[in-house]
């Protein structure tokens, strides 16, 4: 195996001592998800922070206002769950990022014992959905083998009450528990899934699939006891909307919400009103729906992105927010109308940084910044493409973008067909010509951006993680004249290799996306595959790579860097021990300095510079 050259991380990143220490607050200031809490003791919450340097799961008890850290591994964890007694505390244990592993649990009360496997008889896997109720457990894995759903009651061990080849998962359990809905992709599609409710014991009790190219999402059954209607989120006019569906009266009820754009929704706890989050151009609002009088009321909420929203048994509406320039909190809006900060860690603020401004490229949205006092004229731009690609940017904060902008470096955000919150039809415009399809997005708005003078053509720079690591590879073999440095974190680099490797679920999108498997249709694999065109690639390239990887798994990438290595191209490589990503801030920040120093570093070299045409 080729020893690659490896990434320098420089202390400091800036020569400037309040500079570097800055952008490093901006990483280490403490942060917290929105809380949840136990159906019947809401004074009961869990939260995840990153309060003592990697994200952990922390139980918050309200009456008494006392906090404690649940969780502390190595790797940090990201899936917690409360029973709704609030006496128990599920959170799912993996290995070392590698997001497989089981759901264990541990009393909420401090000492009251060691974490434990929480339900007897569910083999390790990766998760595919969790229910928990007062007498039945629902646990959803997915392995090589498809998809299987186990079901405990009265605390038995778990029995199989649902195996398939097909990507599916838990998604809502009925209040009184005697309904259970599940996801699935039967049909051979896991981008459109449809829905099936079932008994605990697996009898199907109705089917929904609105055909080809519609998903189905359930959201939550009716939090009223005996109520069993199931909130729905469909797309059969081109965007993600509402209904409500009576299953054990099998009919449907759906929701019109007079809004551009998507919404989705949950319940308020008396099942009188759905709490609407609205997503628009890359920012939300919140709106309570009378489900009595079709009345949409619009709440009093700060521009910017929420990122999640729920409704208190009093009525209050919590919800996390943040925009671009201000830093996230968690807040809550009060049924009088006060607004207020919620739960905000103790410790130091996160410093604020730069608006995002709106550009529209044709029907591509792109969300831009300069840095605060830039002077006039062309700059140094990262085009920053982000990851799913069932995702998008918004205007929301990010430390990630404001340390580029320190740097000197404009960003450039691109809201690519395959972004989500555009409706159905941007959403899928990708499926049969992946990568490639997004790519003539980006090269529209890098157009923009090189001719209104924004950019400077001789210094732009392609940038993104996951799928937006994926993009970035490929934009440097298709797109060589346009990039003068390219950074990929744990991309697709091998299609091939990576589908062979990769966790079942993604392969079943991956055979969703391309319409079939690397059997089926190798030739559109190797189309959209960066290793079919490394030798086009000019530019020198950072790639970032996890060893324990279940999502872009580690040999695809090194069968990239060989090839980069065998034409003797100017690349450097980061690796380290965990997934996907990481959930170690100090971790995040050494990634974060080693590509920032490796683009400057490019872009100060002698190298050739790249140029449009």
């Amino acid at each position: 195996m080729t020893t690659h050259p490896t990434a320098e991380v420089p202390d400091p990143l800036f020569d400037d001592a309040d500079a570097d220490a800055r952008w490093r607050a901006r990483f280490t200031a403490p942060r917290v998800s929105l809380p949840g809490w136990a159906d019947d003791a809401p004074h009961r919450s869990l939260y995840l922070s990153n309060a003592s340097g990697v994200w952990e799961v922390y139980a918050w008890d309200r009456g008494t206002d006392t906090h404690r850290q649940v969780t502390d591994r190595p790797n940090g964890t990201s899936h917690a769950a409360l029973s709704p007694d609030g006496r128990t505390i599920w959170w799912f244990a993996d290995n070392d990022g590698d997001e497989f592993g089981v759901w264990v649990s541990e009393p909420f009360e401090p000492g009251g014992g060691a974490a434990a496997p929480a339900v007897e008889g569910v083999p390790a896997g990766y998760p595919a959905g969790l229910e928990i109720g007062h007498r039945v457990v629902s646990v959803g894995t997915s392995t090589d083998d498809g998809t299987t759903i186990h079901v405990s009651r009265d605390g038995a061990p778990a029995e199989v009450i649902y195996a398939h080849a097909n990507d599916g998962g838990v998604s809502a359990l009925s209040k009184d528990e005697t309904l259970l809905a599940l996801a699935h992709s039967e049909h051979g599609d896991n981008r459109h899934a449809a829905l099936r409710v079932v008994t605990p014991d697996g009898t199907k009790v109705a089917e929904k699939w609105d055909g080809p190219g519609k998903g189905l999402d359930a959201i939550a059954f009716s939090p009223v006891r005996g109520d069993n209607r199931l909130l729905v989120l469909h797309e059969r006019r081109g965007r993600e909307e509402l209904l409500i569906w009576d299953v054990e009266a099998d009919t449907e009820t759906e929701i019109t919400v007079d809004l551009p754009g998507e919404i989705s929704a949950d319940w308020y706890e008396d099942a009188t009103a759905l709490l609407v989050v609205h997503t628009f151009e890359a920012r939300n609002t919140l709106h309570r729906y009378d489900l009595a009088t079709g009345a949409l009321t619009a709440l009093d909420t700060p521009r910017g992105t929420v990122g999640s929203a729920n409704v208190r048994p009093d009525g209050a509406v919590e919800y996390s927010w943040s925009s671009a320039a201000r830093p996230g909190v968690v807040r809550v809006l009060d049924v009088d109308g006060d607004e207020r900060v919620l739960l905000a860690p103790s410790g130091h603020e996160a410093p604020p940084s730069a608006e995002l401004r709106d550009v529209f490229v044709g029907d591509v949205h792109a969300l831009v910044a300069r840095p605060d006092g830039a002077p006039e004229g062309p700059l140094p731009t990262v085009f920053s493409l982000h990851g799913g690609p069932h995702s998008a940017d918004e205007d929301r904060f990010s430390a990630y973008r404001a340390v580029w902008l320190d740097a000197g470096f404009a960003v450039v955000h691109v809201n690519y067909r395959g972004s989500t919150g555009y409706g159905s039809r941007w959403r899928d415009a990708i499926e049969g010509r992946p990568g490639l399809t997004e790519l003539e997005d980006v090269a529209a708005v890098h157009d923009w951006a090189v001719e209104s003078g924004f950019a400077d053509p001789a210094r732009c720079v392609v940038n993104g993680a996951s799928w937006g690591g994926y993009l970035s590879l490929l934009a440097l073999g298709t797109q060589p004249e346009r990039w003068a440095a390219g950074v990929a974190g744990v991309p697709v680099a091998d299609y091939l290799a990576a589908y062979e490797d990769e966790m079942e679920p993604l392969r079943a999108f991956d055979r969703a996306l391309f319409g079939g498997s690397p059997e089926e249709v190798p030739d559109r694999y190797r189309e959209c595959s960066p290793l079919t065109y490394v030798d086009a690639v000019r530019a020198p390239v950072l790639v970032l790579a996890g060893e324990n990887d279940p999502r872009c798994p580690i040999r695809q990438i090194d069968n990239y860097l060989e090839r980069l290595a065998a034409r003797g191209a100017a690349y450097e490589v980061y690796r380290y021990d965990a997934g996907h990503g990481s959930l170690v801030v100090a971790e995040t920040i050494r990634q974060t300095a080693a590509e920032v120093a490796f683009v400057r570093r490019v872009l100060r070299s002698d190298a050739p510079a790249a140029t449009t045409t």
